[in-house]
């Protein structure tokens, strides 16, 4: 018997008995949120291919009060994804499920190689998918379900310097979109949040700038996992981090050549000029659980 699931999974809000995976869960933002999650005794699902820092991150979880259980998964093998959802589903229905995985080239198109387009479409767009899709069945049969998604605010708006990193990000809101609209229709209890932020600072976009950081600042990693955190217990369905990036999508409505102004105005198309990044190392496929 699951301890707490009705007080903690049905409310929607993460507690004890609430069973939750993230993806990409070994570092950033996933590591901070699996954090958080194991503060609210939580057990938390560590989906990661660094086997190493997943099972750093799965101790850190029961010091923290939490239980935690690592599952080692390549994202941009769909096979792969297959396995480490059925190992997951073995430990029992899976209450939220945050897609926070992703990866950036950083690089203008001409600079892409086929192979780091083809990984950033795979781990930020399709993976989502994918990881939704395995596990959003044994939610339907438990009767309850939170899905998140780590978007982008390059999901919202393109940016200069992130031509793949924006289309698969376009592509991750346009699904958490679409499947509100099903959970909606069918009348689901299920229900969904999409996370929108500008540049964090967790190494991803090292380098990366802004040029009116009293409108659009570089976003503290703890408070945006402790946003997110919040985001999930409230059932709101968007997260947009910070507020001005709520009004991006409005931007659409204006003719483009007075959208274009507005953005270099933000120093939006300014921001990657000297991103360094940090380089990801691809590794073989392979699904485990500890």
């Amino acid at each position: 018997m699951r301890r707490g699931s009705d007080a903690g999974s049905r409310s929607g809000a993460i507690g004890a008995g609430t069973t939750i995976v993230i993806t990409g869960a070994a570092s950033g933002i996933g590591r901070l949120v699996a954090l958080g999650a194991a503060r609210k005794c939580a057990h938390v699902v560590i989906w990661d291919r660094d086997a190493v820092a997943a099972r750093s991150v799965s101790d850190a979880v029961h010091e923290a009060g939490g239980r935690g259980t690592v599952v080692v998964v390549d994202l941009a093998d769909a096979d792969a994804i297959e396995l480490a959802a059925a190992e997951t589903l073995m430990l029992g229905p899976v209450d939220v499920l945050i897609n926070n995985a992703g990866v950036v080239s950083g690089r203008p198109l001409a600079e892409l190689t086929a192979a780091q387009i083809d990984r950033t479409m795979r781990v930020n767009a399709i993976a989502p998918i994918l990881v939704t899709r395995a596990l959003l069945p044994a939610m339907r049969d438990a009767g309850r379900g939170r899905i998140v998604t780590v978007a982008s605010a390059a999901g919202l708006i393109g940016v200069a310097g992130q031509t793949d990193y924006a289309a698969s990000k376009f592509a991750a809101v346009g699904f958490m979109e679409s499947l509100r609209a099903e959970l909606r229709k069918e009348r689901s209890p299920i229900t969904t949040l999409t996370v929108t932020p500008f540049y964090i600072d967790t190494g991803m976009f090292a380098g990366a700038t802004t040029k009116v950081p009293a409108l659009l600042p570089i976003l503290s990693s703890a408070a945006v996992a402790t946003r997110i955190l919040a985001a999930i217990d409230s059932r709101r369905s968007m997260l947009a981090l910070p507020p001005l990036v709520r009004v991006v999508p409005a931007l659409k409505v204006l003719p483009a050549a007075i959208a274009d102004r507005l953005a270099d105005a933000l120093g939006v198309n300014e921001g990657m000029d000297g991103f360094t990044g940090r380089e990801a190392v691809v590794e073989p496929p392979r699904a485990r659980r500890d």
